[in-house]
């Protein structure tokens, strides 16, 4: 469940809730009782590192070598057997 950050327009006072997503909005104060709380916005609080699912799953893999290419020298278009995807172009 995320933790939402509620802020009181009248009072100034500020609160964390933890709350399902489709829990309503909390409205009322519990500082000064009224009804005037809006939900704040924040950073979420993580942070993708290391080789975890994103660099093994879903991180693009260098295009593979063009056969055709020969060595040191550049092709403007790839060769017609050049596969589309292939480094060369």
């Amino acid at each position: 469940m995320p933790i939402y950050e509620y802020r009181c327009t009248d009072c100034g006072h500020t609160l964390e809730a933890l709350q399902k997503m489709s829990a309503p909005a909390l409205t009322d104060c519990p500082a000064c009782g009224k009804a005037t709380l809006t939900k704040l916005v924040s950073a979420a609080g993580f942070q993708l590192k290391g080789s975890g699912w994103y660099a093994t799953d879903f991180k693009s893999k260098s295009a593979p070598a063009c056969p055709l290419k020969p060595e040191g020298k550049a092709v403007e278009a790839p060769p017609p057997a050049c596969a589309a995807n292939c480094a060369c172009h």
